[in-house]
């Protein structure tokens, strides 16, 4: 019998030998851990690997394995390895863990531990663990996370967002920087392509379909558009959006798209202010132009006037003849005078930087200027129709305002149809929130189609009136002009003329 156990004994100790030979022989790192009852470390077995690996010696075999983990460990790694340790040996559930580790040569790796774990007889947990060295996927995954945290801190910083469009289902994701630029978030379900293109402005939506529909085909090599999208506040933002394919079936049918968006909103407001001070300083240059004309013309014609005067009151020894031209260079002096008063007056208009404006209403002020004109209305039989709103008001210069109803006023009663009474219709409606004016009569009427672009020119006349300077129109057109509105006609010869007066403030 006592034989017989030897043999047994001899035969066990040759098994463990032999898989301690074979263990020896795997690369992987293994170990086997054991803690007691009283959370007592030893490390029951190191295969060669693991000691060749952490140049591990005696001393470290003979002391407490508690103590060699603390040593060895990141510190900031104990904490979580030691919670997860205690968790597998209370639940007996397998332990998984990750960590670094601090070697002798001060470096520092990766580690990642799987271990089952039993009871043995004596109630004490071991654990069978494989070590297995994951620096280089660490270092794959902090390269990721970096490069992820600078993308994100550059779409950030550069107010981008991202679009990932599935052209076969329909579904888009939109990043949270896209979201934000419409007010939106991650929970709002804004999630498909239709629930953005409903969005963006009707004016605007065609040109955006036309642009992605072209590089679907291969028109374009890319997308790019920029369009208004509405906001969740209602209002509507500028947002630019590039975009590629990326990925096609076998058919070369676009599968799926991808892209940026870009709020451009102020970008847009800057261009439209921009392209405001063209078409005013485009505006502006016109006038100049058109008043250098006006005082070239003017200005040559008196001066012709009193140069040929002048020669014939110097050629001429007839007292009679010499004082007809002194009589006529007084008429040329005084007509000169006159045209500088008015382009002085032109001058005035505009370049006055702020123009006087009062509250008026343009009822009250109409029957004002009319008085005015009571005596000149009455020789003439007019018939004034006044049906001015009794509350329309408006900010105006007041004597621009007189101006414009004086001018209209008589000229409606100067160029008067011969064969009817004159009527002049004094009315005002509301246009798009703003005030407008109408002023209409029933005389001769203006060809428009032969004088509709001179209509408005400074000493412009088009019916055989000797009263006629044509001056009137000008001046009030550009008062009118430097308040902000401006002015239409309608008119029909024989029939008669409607002005209208568009202000541009908001009633």
């Amino acid at each position: 019998m006592k034989t017989s156990l030897t043999s047994m004994d001899y035969l066990l100790d040759e098994k463990v030998n032999f898989y301690e030979k074979i263990l020896n022989q795997i690369p992987d790192l293994i170990f086997q851990l054991t803690i007691s009852q009283e959370n007592e470390f030893y490390l029951s077995y190191l295969n060669k690997s693991i000691i060749s690996f952490f140049e591990i010696n005696e001393f470290d075999l003979n002391q407490n394995a508690l103590d060699l983990f603390n040593e060895k460990l990141h510190p900031d790694d104990k904490e979580s390895f030691f919670n997860s340790l205690y968790i597998s040996k209370q639940t007996l559930k397998s332990w998984t863990c990750e960590f670094r580790i601090l070697l002798k040569n001060k470096s520092v790796k990766w580690f990642k531990v799987d271990a089952n774990v039993a009871l043995d007889a004596e109630k004490n947990a071991i654990f069978y663990c494989n070590l297995t060295n994951i620096s280089t996927i660490k270092s794959r995954e902090l390269k990721v996370s970096e490069s992820e945290t600078r993308y994100q801190f550059a779409l950030e910083a550069s107010k981008k967002g991202i679009w990932d469009y599935n052209i076969k289902t329909g579904e888009v994701f939109f990043s949270k920087e896209s979201l934000q630029m419409i007010q939106f978030n991650e929970h709002d379900n804004i999630n498909t392509n239709s629930q953005w293109d409903e969005r963006i402005h009707p004016d605007d939506l065609t040109n955006y379909l036309q642009n992605i529909e072209s590089h679907k085909l291969n028109k374009i090599p890319f997308f790019e558009n920029t369009k208004r999208v509405l906001a969740k506040d209602g209002t509507y933002i500028w947002v630019l959006s590039r975009g590629k394919i990326i990925e096609r079936d076998e058919n070369g049918n676009p599968l799926r798209i991808i892209g940026t968006h870009s709020d451009v909103t102020s970008n847009k407001e800057k261009e439209q202010e921009l392209l405001g001070n063209l078409d005013i300083i485009i505006e502006q240059n016109n006038r100049l132009l058109n008043f250098a004309h006006i005082v070239s013309h003017n200005l040559r014609s008196h001066t012709g006037n009193f140069k040929m005067l002048l020669n014939m009151f110097d050629e001429s020894d007839d007292p009679v003849n010499r004082e007809e031209c002194i009589s006529y260079l007084k008429t040329t002096s005084n007509a000169l005078s006159e045209t500088i008063d008015h382009l002085k007056e032109l001058v005035d208009i505009h370049t006055t930087i702020i123009h006087k404006k009062e509250d008026l209403n343009l009822k009250l002020f109409l029957n004002q200027t009319l008085e005015v004109l009571s005596k000149e209305i009455k020789d003439n039989k007019v018939i004034i129709v006044n049906k001015i709103g009794e509350k329309d008001t408006i900010k105006f210069n007041p004597a621009y305002l007189e101006s414009l109803f004086l001018n209209f006023t008589t000229n409606a009663i100067k160029y008067s149809h011969p064969e009817r009474k004159p009527e002049i219709h004094y009315s005002s409606r509301k246009e798009d929130g703003k005030l407008v004016l109408l002023i209409q009569d029933n005389g001769l009427g203006i060809n428009l189609e032969k004088y509709g672009e001179k209509l408005f020119g400074m000493y412009k006349t088009f019916h055989k009136n000797d009263n006629a300077r044509g001056i009137g129109l000008f001046i009030t057109k550009n008062q009118i002009e430097s308040m902000g509105g401006t002015i239409e006609v309608e008119s029909k010869v024989n029939v008669g003329t409607t002005f209208k007066i568009n202000f541009n403030e908001e009633v």
